[in-house]
């Protein structure tokens, strides 16, 4: 097991982490001049709709990864007041991965539960109830899943009958155990400290191939939360022009910031 990254300052409240430092490299060209959480998507910026959902389950307190084209997030956020919230970036030099980056901002995320979101994913989901079940069960991580039809191409994820984790992608319990069910990772995860234990400090490294196999193999208690209600996930050209034509069917909300 690594060594975890230092402490961060205790804190009262619930604080959550948006994923935003990728180089969004499928979606060139459109990428070349702004990062991907800044595409707009539906009339506004990707971004946008990861602090919405945040701030509209509670969570105001928002850290933020940063690494192409950073300070035009900074900027578009600003201090988060606009969006009710108030917002902390994390930057990251070299790009540290799906894992490295949670771990590099853990002296901003304090030593209490977390909640971190993919910048390119939509999703109407209400994370109280997530994060009450989580509780609930005494989880140290708490993943969304979903069904889908490309779930093979993002990657399976096995849950038993009570929502444990019992397989991630190709590590864990054999995929044809009896009462084991396929889903795939929508995004969005509640995490304990905990984690960091799974977690070496200042390199890159994936959650999905490092932190999540180890945390099975280990015995930790990792749940699933499966989810049928509205996803959407641009990481193509294709899955913008998708969301796209999804989101203008759909009807428009009160939103929160510009």
């Amino acid at each position: 097991m690594a060594q975890a990254c230092g402490r961060g300052d205790p804190v009262r409240y619930l604080r959550g982490m948006i994923l935003a430092a990728g180089l969004g490299t499928r979606l060139r060209p459109l990428t070349e001049r702004r990062p991907k959480a800044l595409l707009e998507v539906g009339g506004r910026a990707l971004i946008d709709y990861s602090v919405e959902l945040l701030v509209g389950s509670g969570i105001t307190e928002i850290v933020v990864n940063l690494h192409y084209l950073g300070h035009m997030i900074r900027e578009h956020l600003g201090d988060g007041s606009r969006y009710g919230a108030r917002i902390y970036y994390s930057d990251e030099e070299p790009l540290l991965g799906s894992g490295g980056g949670i771990a590099h901002a853990r002296g901003i995320l304090g030593d209490g539960t977390f909640v971190t979101v993919n910048a390119d994913t939509i999703v109407d989901i209400d994370l109280r109830e997530v994060i009450a079940l989580h509780h609930q069960r005494a989880a140290t991580a708490t993943l969304v899943l979903r069904k889908d039809p490309r779930m093979e191409h993002f990657g399976l994820i096995y849950v038993d009958s009570q929502q444990r984790v019992r397989r991630f992608l190709d590590w864990g319990e054999p995929a044809d155990r009896p009462g084991l069910e396929p889903f795939m990772y929508a995004g969005v995860q509640v995490l304990e400290p905990r984690v960091f234990r799974y977690m070496p400090c200042g390199k890159a490294f994936s959650m999905t191939s490092d932190t999540y196999p180890a945390m099975l193999l280990a015995g930790e208690p990792l749940f699933g939360h499966p989810f049928e209600g509205f996803w959407l996930t641009v990481g193509t050209p294709s899955e913008l022009a998708e969301a796209e034509r999804v989101l203008a069917r759909r009807p428009r909300r009160k939103r929160l910031g510009p």
